[in-house]
């Protein structure tokens, strides 16, 4: 494992597992270590505010969520999304739900097989560059009357240029349409639906609208790995949903649940995991849907990352500098699994926790 940075130090990326850090945080430094070791430097996505889609009079509580003069002053990619997500957090904050901040909140997602990012941009919008559209040379910026209150997104694996965005009410599903690859809007979906992107190159359309039970405000997606599913969950509901996305179809999972924080699919598709902000969490098997509920006492999951082959899950606790991670013992759809804690001795000497 590689060392920590030194207090007051930032990290600017990890490559081959060596973090790689900077006394500040600039575009120049950013060209300097990653751009010569990888040959390929991202150029800034710049954005004004006056992009930002007004809220609407029903949707105050968005307001919070504006992304402030000091946040546009600062250029660069890093320092952008930086201040957005703080801003997203800030929002969620004003919410009333006090919790919700301190999660591993989605506010960015890199896609698995493109150099295209997407980020939130605002309460109600969505900005995506693509940096392999060799036309579009200018952000794409994703909005709709139906995507209010914009919480989590998240791209779609093996599933080209689809993003999911989680919101009041529902999930917008944006796909690319091209010359030779026009995306299509599913069948007796609402008409509004549409293009919505301007510009040269690569265009998006928002191809579905997945309305969640009782118009609940989406905080946590996750895709199956062959991109087929795609489940959702509310801090205002009691379960969690796995939608079957090219028919529109969701089905509701109930156990009795509530206040759901987290859901993480595992890279094999053979697990599911789901945590609660009263610091218990589940691990479910995909093949019949049963599951294991665990509690912890370092409070609530704060992150979680599978491995690679799906036999592991690494969790972060609210209130411990001590990861946990849970191993399988046997092969799928088996729930056997131990829990081991993972200290982490340079960071509790950091903190003193």
């Amino acid at each position: 494992m590689p060392s920590f940075p030194p207090p007051g130090s930032l990290t600017v990326c990890e490559i081959n597992r060596d973090l790689i850090t900077a006394d500040s945080l600039s575009d120049d430094r950013a060209k300097e270590t990653y751009g010569k070791l990888l040959g390929l430097v991202f150029s800034p996505v710049p954005f004004q505010s006056e992009q930002l889609v007004p809220p609407t009079p029903d949707n105050d509580v968005e307001q919070e969520g504006r992304i402030t003069g000091d946040n546009v002053q600062r250029k660069g990619l890093l320092a952008a999304f930086q201040g957005l997500v703080n801003d997203s957090l800030r929002h969620l904050y004003a919410n009333d739900v006090h919790l919700l901040p301190e999660i591993d909140i989605q506010g960015v997602s890199w896609h698995q097989n493109k150099h295209i990012i997407g980020f939130i941009s605002g309460p109600n919008q969505v900005i995506v560059r693509d940096y392999e559209d060799s036309e579009g040379k200018d952000p794409i910026i994703l909005t709709n009357e139906s995507q209010r209150g914009v919480r989590v997104l998240e791209w779609r694996p093996n599933g080209g240029r689809m993003l999911a965005v989680g919101c009041k009410g529902g999930i917008c599903i944006w796909a690319a349409s091209y010359s030779g690859n026009a995306a299509s809007v599913r069948s007796g979906a609402a008409s509004f639906l549409g293009s919505l992107s301007r510009g040269p190159g690569i265009r998006y359309i928002l191809a579905d609208f997945l309305h969640s039970e009782n118009n609940e405000h989406i905080s946590a997606l996750t895709w199956s790995p062959d991109g087929r599913y795609l489940a959702s969950a509310s801090y205002e509901s009691s379960s969690f949903t796995v939608w079957d996305v090219a028919q529109g179809v969701g089905t509701p999972i109930r156990r009795g649940l509530g206040g759901i924080s987290m859901l993480k699919w595992s890279p094999t598709g053979d697990y599911f995991f789901a945590a609660k902000f009263d610091g218990t969490f589940y691990l479910w098997e995909t093949n019949t849907w049963a599951s294991e509920q665990w509690s912890s006492t370092s409070g609530f999951v704060k992150g979680a990352t599978w491995d690679p082959d799906g036999r592991m899950i690494l969790l972060a606790f609210s209130e411990s500098s001590t990861l946990g991670s849970v191993h399988f013992a046997s092969k799928p759809p088996s729930l056997d699994a131990h829990l081991l804690p993972v200290d982490l001795p340079e960071i509790i000497s950091l903190t003193g926790r």
